[in-house]
């Protein structure tokens, strides 16, 4: 899974002018490594339980959700397509991850994501 996140994973950057555009190549391309990255996210969490939930939490918030998932989040204009995103991130994270939180707190690894959320 480590070699995965570190070795697979590329999401470019784009001005956004250039993404602007859905039907450029650039913003289709880049679409396409954004829902792959999601997709390779949702396979990691699906270790917690049998792998040490801090390895889990690593890889899939610290590495790919904080590295690749919320630049490319940020960069998407408010609106449908960034909601989109978000709501399947959020979808990807276990529940038990939240339960002991207390109201109003959120994961360490979450807090920019959080962040931009509460915007």
């Amino acid at each position: 899974m480590k070699k995965s996140v570190e070795e697979d994973v590329f999401i470019p950057l784009y001005p956004k002018s250039t993404v602007e555009d859905k039907s450029s190549l650039r913003s289709k391309f880049q679409e396409r490594r954004f829902w792959s990255a999601v997709k390779l996210l949702s396979n990691v969490v699906l270790w917690d339980g049998i792998v040490q939930e801090d390895k889990v939490r690593d890889l899939g918030l610290s590495k790919l959700l904080n590295r690749y998932l919320l630049l490319n989040i940020l960069n998407t204009p408010l609106g449908p397509d960034n909601t989109e995103k978000c709501n399947k991130v959020v979808a990807c994270l276990p529940e038990r991850w939240f339960q002991d939180l207390k109201g109003g707190s959120t994961l360490p690894e979450l807090l920019n994501f959080s962040q931009h959320l509460l915007q």
